[in-house]
């Protein structure tokens, strides 16, 4: 396929252009791109509401005349055995509609051959010790395999700025490391956590449940809030230097941990029950277990199977009182 010349639609008329194939997406950055406001959103597709925040994020970051381009790639590197590459969700004309109406100029859609023309690659990114914390933990090797895709879709799709859902916090943890340690020219920017009306984070994988699962999974938000709600300080604006949207200020590390936990071992009883991964109160910087004096940021995670299905959701906290 090759690119139209670029021609933004009218008001009220969402357009977006899809590319399948590397030399495609070359010579149309080469003729779209504008210096200094580029933007792109990584997915694996299945689009929902969660990845639309991210693009109109995107959009409003760059303005009218930049340019935001999502990639739409389930990455093999990051499944491992037994887990759900098979089944998961393709909806590849769904996700065009959905990018479209929320702002997006370009689509990327490659296959794995398109990323991975030799085959697997003999060099990939290591997470290190934090990637083998937690997620990392729960799927060896998952995290090497994103950073991977990551960094080859940052050389591919050329950006200024790259948004990350913070539903995935050690995977956005993991990204800024990487862009740091390694001196990647882009900004890399989080978007909240999107929710349902009855608090479940969205997922691809919520449609994987039944209603007697979706009701086990509403334990996941509802642990989250009860360990915010037992250690409130205050709520309002965070400190100076966090990020621009509220963190919610805690006094007692020890009980968020207990609150959050009770919910959990209450449903684990359920039908169908809860199965627990983890629940997790960590520094996002390096995802190590905060102390109880532990006074800063910090993020409150869980990860849990209900039937077949594997979640996670997590929040941001501020503990301590504001600088």
């Amino acid at each position: 396929m090759s690119p139209r010349l670029w021609t933004k639609a009218l008001p009220g008329e969402p357009d977006v252009e899809l590319f399948r194939h590397r030399p495609d997406l070359d010579a149309a950055l080469a003729h779209f791109a504008v210096p200094g406001r580029t933007a792109v959103v990584m997915t694996m597709g299945a689009l929902h509401d969660g990845h639309a925040s991210l693009i109109r994020a995107a959009r409003a970051r760059v303005g009218a005349k930049g340019m935001v381009t999502v990639t739409v790639f389930v990455n093999p590197l990051q499944f491992g055995a037994g887990e759900d590459l098979d089944r998961y969700p393709r909806t590849l004309d769904a996700d065009l509609e959905v990018a479209a109406e929320a702002g997006a100029d370009i689509v990327f859609a490659p296959t794995a051959e398109e990323v991975y023309p030799y085959g697997e690659p003999g060099v990939r990114i290591t997470a290190g010790t934090v990637g083998e914390r937690y997620e990392g933990a729960s799927r060896p090797g998952h995290f090497d395999g994103m950073l991977t895709v990551v960094a080859k879709l940052l050389h591919l799709t050329r950006p200024d700025i790259a948004f990350f859902g913070e539903k995935d916090a050690q995977q956005l943890s993991l990204v800024r490391r990487m862009v740091r340690d390694l001196n990647f020219p882009v900004e890399i920017v989080g978007v909240p956590t999107v929710r349902e009306g009855d608090g479940v984070a969205l997922s691809s994988r919520n449609r994987y449940l039944t209603a007697q699962e979706r009701d086990t999974a509403l334990a996941l938000s509802r642990a989250l809030f009860a360990g915010r709600d037992a250690g409130l300080l205050a709520a309002g604006e965070g400190p100076a230097g966090s990020e621009e949207h509220e963190l919610i200020r805690v006094a007692s590390p020890a009980a968020v941990r207990s609150a959050a936990r009770a919910v959990l071992d209450e449903a684990a009883g359920l039908e169908p029950p809860l199965v627990l991964d983890y629940l997790a109160l960590v520094d996002p910087a390096d995802f190590t277990e905060v102390s109880d004096g532990h006074t800063g940021e910090a993020v409150l995670a869980v990860a849990a199977k209900v039937g077949a299905t594997r979640l996670i959701d997590n929040i941001r906290l501020w503990i301590g009182a504001a600088r």
